[in-house]
């Protein structure tokens, strides 16, 4: 186990050359050793510095001025992790910001290790567990959406809603608790029916919040996209397009695509990852038909699907069957070859639709033309998502803890709903309660908070 009571020190910007980088050092030796690597040009030394001041000056090892620099505390309380913090700003040069980082490392500070400033601020009370997470999360955010969310959740927008569930809890355990410690006293009777309406109430915002983890994964790692049609329906073209480079081989070979190719590409501010399927069609060859088994696979398993057809073709019967073999309503019909002469559109075959698509759009996957996709993918993603403010489950630590609460919230219910003591009610309200303050941090185990962390980069 790591001593949480050391002062550690870490390049705090990406590592690499830039006008500028960040050197961050937190714990009680922060501001000593500061004061003794650093000389201001003019005013005060660290020591005699006040909180969220700066002071411009040298790293100075002995005789020899390694940078000039911006110097900046902050005293505890009032820092990221809690702890007294100085930030030394100097110039981005690989080797003076890595000369820099191990003068300062000595005796008295070591290395941080990935992620220990944020757990420092967990462990200190400056963050939730969720609120921690949702660092990484703004870290790695590849989307105007994921950052807005992440920022959301990062000012305790998760914390404060599995409060509310947590609050609730607190108030029907102690209302059980009290009837059943003073049977004697003049209380009023917890009434089996308005129980059973609050239990069945928290249940219901509860699978509401959980039904928000699908987007926060989609916001992770995009959305699950696949691209289908028939051989030559232009798939690979698309997928090369929005790629951004040749990954699929595109010729007037039908067939050529055999296996999947996968990428992960932006559309506007939606992020897919986004594969290219074999074409789907009546095959005699052995190794073509695997290859489209596996195309109708991952049609299933995709969040969204991109179907492609040749609009400068007749709708043919391949087409027809294709069409019976898609989820509708995860799947954006795409006209194809736009740039061409067209022989059909999507409104006179509804009669085929088994159930209404995301949409129908129209591109040239040659030309480049995919505002319509742009727009309907973005519509696609944007169902999916609920008001930030609501706040979100955003990992699967998250997920599995929520639905351990719910799980333990049903059992609460059907116990009542079976005519079982109130004990046997408010054991499984227990478990539910203990679940949601796993959730936020306020009762975990070391394993869990390591892991939490273990996915941070060093220096935050």
């Amino acid at each position: 186990m790591i001593d949480q009571t050391d002062t550690i020190a870490a390049i705090a910007t990406p590592h690499g050359t830039g006008g500028v980088a960040v050197i961050r050092i937190s714990g009680q030796n922060a501001i000593v050793r500061a004061n003794e690597i650093f000389s201001p040009i003019r005013g005060k030394s660290p020591i005699a510095m006040d909180g969220y001041t700066c002071s411009y000056g040298y790293i100075q090892q002995g005789q020899e001025i390694l940078d000039d620099c911006i110097l900046t505390v902050f005293r505890s309380p009032y820092s990221y992790t809690g702890e007294d913090v100085v930030e030394i700003s100097c110039h981005g040069g690989r080797y003076l910001i890595q000369k820099i980082l191990r003068y300062v490392l000595c005796e008295t500070v070591r290395l941080a290790q990935a992620g220990e400033f944020t757990k420092r601020a967990f462990l200190n009370g400056k963050l939730s567990l969720t609120q921690a997470e949702a660092v990484a999360d703004l870290i790695s955010a590849s989307s105007e959406n994921a950052v807005r969310y992440a920022r959301t959740l990062r000012d305790g927008a998760t914390f404060r809603k599995i409060s509310e569930f947590s609050g609730k809890l607190l108030e029907i355990l102690s209302s059980l608790a009290v009837w059943a410690d003073y049977p004697d006293e003049d209380l009023p009777e917890v009434s089996p029916e308005v129980l059973e309406q609050d239990l069945k109430s928290l249940m219901f915002h509860m699978e509401h919040l959980l039904q928000s983890y699908d987007y926060g994964r989609i916001l992770r790692e995009g959305l699950h996209t696949v691209i289908v049609g028939k051989p030559n329906a232009g798939k690979s073209t698309l997928f090369n397009a929005l790629a951004g480079c040749e990954r699929s081989i595109v010729t007037d070979i039908a067939g050529t695509t055999r296996d999947i190719v996968e990428e992960q590409v932006r559309l506007g501010d939606v992020t897919l990852r986004l594969s290219d399927t074999a074409g789907v069609h009546e095959t005699s060859d052995q190794i073509e038909q695997i290859g489209v088994e596996k195309s109708l696979a991952s049609i299933q398993q995709a969040d969204l699907i991109l179907a492609v057809f040749d609009q400068s073709k007749k709708f043919s019967e391949n087409d027809k069957n294709l069409l019976k073999k898609l989820p509708l309503a995860r799947t954006i019909l795409i006209g194809n070859k736009i740039d061409q002469r067209i022989s059909w559109s999507f409104s006179q075959l509804q009669e085929n639709f088994s159930d209404l698509p995301a949409a129908c759009v129209r591109i040239s996957a040659k030309c480049g033309q995919f505002s319509e996709l742009e727009q309907a993918v973005a519509v696609f993603a944007s169902r999916r998502a609920s008001p930030a403010e609501d706040g979100m489950i955003a990992n699967e630590r998250q997920r599995d803890c929520l639905q351990q609460a719910i799980a333990a919230v049903q059992e609460a219910l059907n116990a009542l709903q079976a005519g079982y003591a109130y004990d046997a009610v408010t054991v499984s309200l227990d478990a539910a309660s203990d679940a949601l303050l796993q959730l936020t941090g306020e009762r975990v185990t070391d394993k869990v908070v390591e892991t939490v962390f273990a996915r941070f980069c060093v220096g935050k």
